[in-house]
């Protein structure tokens, strides 16, 4: 499918009034190593728009997006194993997405773009984690710690035998993940290794998942030859930042479907309103024929699930879910995604 062009002016504005709803969350990276973004509704927040560019700044982290004409927004939504999840990719052409794809730790000098002033004399290392859309950083300020990290440089992070990740981990310096469409920089503690990531900006760095190579999960659906560079993940309308189960939000439920309507695949689209349309009317399953692939079996999925949670006299909703949506750990479920829960 070919994506829709919008303006600067009007993609601007459409991450501004984003960034500035505290219920929704962000993230940039690849699939392995990504850096998310979230502020509660009582966090001293600093929000600045230059132009193009929009930045929103708290205490335990910060985020900068621009955008810039390239930029395509696809929305989307997949299962998940008792409901579904959402998101708006923020996607730039494969040829036009590609960082510096370093393979070793690297110093890169000064942090000049730092969100914060006081930050920007602080000297950046790239981990040469080799992802296609991020460079995935650390900023550090210690002097000490940073005279410690140029003895590893030049070395993979991962090799045996390089203390560089040791070195890392405790010190807890700013993580910092760049993409031709911004940067989130992370303020908070790193957890140790089998520890929890706190509530708030945080990253994960998962090597065994970076080596599959992908630029996003197989769950998610992205247009031929663009790549998701940062992703929106609007509130969700039946759970919380965290995953919990809420009482349903109608008005969530209803931006996200005025975003999939402006963003997202319209034949995709298409096959989720004939499904609805035939179960409002009382038909089966068999009324409709499904394209055989998951991205149009998952549509159904969430067409179903929606409606069991939107409610009303639908006779023919348990005809629809048992012949299409057995609700189970399957192949096509995302929970699996290193991304977050909604």
């Amino acid at each position: 499918m070919m994506l829709q062009s919008h303006s600067m002016s009007d993609l601007a504005g459409f991450l501004e009034s984003q960034l500035a709803d505290c219920g929704n969350h962000w993230s940039l990276g690849t699939f392995g190593a990504l850096a998310e973004f979230t502020r509660d509704v009582v966090e001293p927040t600093e929000m600045r728009r230059d132009d193009d560019t929009v930045a929103v700044t708290t205490p335990r982290g910060g985020i900068r997006l621009e955008a810039v004409p390239e930029l395509r927004p696809f929305a989307s939504e997949s299962t998940t194993r008792e409901n579904w999840s959402h998101r708006v990719a923020l996607c730039l052409p494969a040829e036009g997405c590609v960082m510096n794809r370093r393979v070793v730790l690297t110093e890169l000098g000064p942090d000049v773009q730092a969100l914060r002033e006081r930050d920007r004399d602080a000297v950046l290392f790239d981990l040469g984690l080799d992802a296609v859309q991020v460079d995935a950083c650390i900023r550090v300020a210690d002097p000490e710690l940073a005279a410690k990290l140029r003895a590893c440089v030049g070395r993979p992070v991962f090799e045996t035998g390089n203390p560089a990740m040791s070195l890392i981990v405790p010190a807890s310096p700013h993580r910092v993940f760049i993409s031709r469409l911004g940067r989130i920089e992370v303020f908070q503690p790193i957890p140790p290794p089998h520890g929890t990531s706190p509530e708030g900006p945080h990253t994960h760095v998962l090597p065994r998942l970076l080596g599959a190579g992908r630029t996003h999960p197989a769950t998610e659906p992205v247009p031929e030859r663009y790549v998701p560079c940062a992703h929106l993940y609007p509130a969700h309308p039946i759970k919380d930042a965290l995953g919990r189960v809420r009482p349903f939000d109608g008005r969530r439920h209803d931006v996200f479907q005025g975003m999939l309507r402006r963003f997202g695949d319209p034949a995709a689209l298409r096959l989720k309103q004939e499904v609805i349309t035939l179960i409002e009317r009382g038909g089966a399953p068999s009324d409709i024929a499904i394209p055989n692939d998951r991205f149009a079996r998952t549509n159904v999925r969430v067409a179903i699930r929606q409606m069991r949670v939107l409610g009303g006299p639908l006779p023919s909703l348990a005809a629809w879910a048992e012949a299409l949506d057995h609700v189970r750990a399957d192949a096509d479920a995302d929970d699996a995604e290193p991304h977050h829960a909604n």
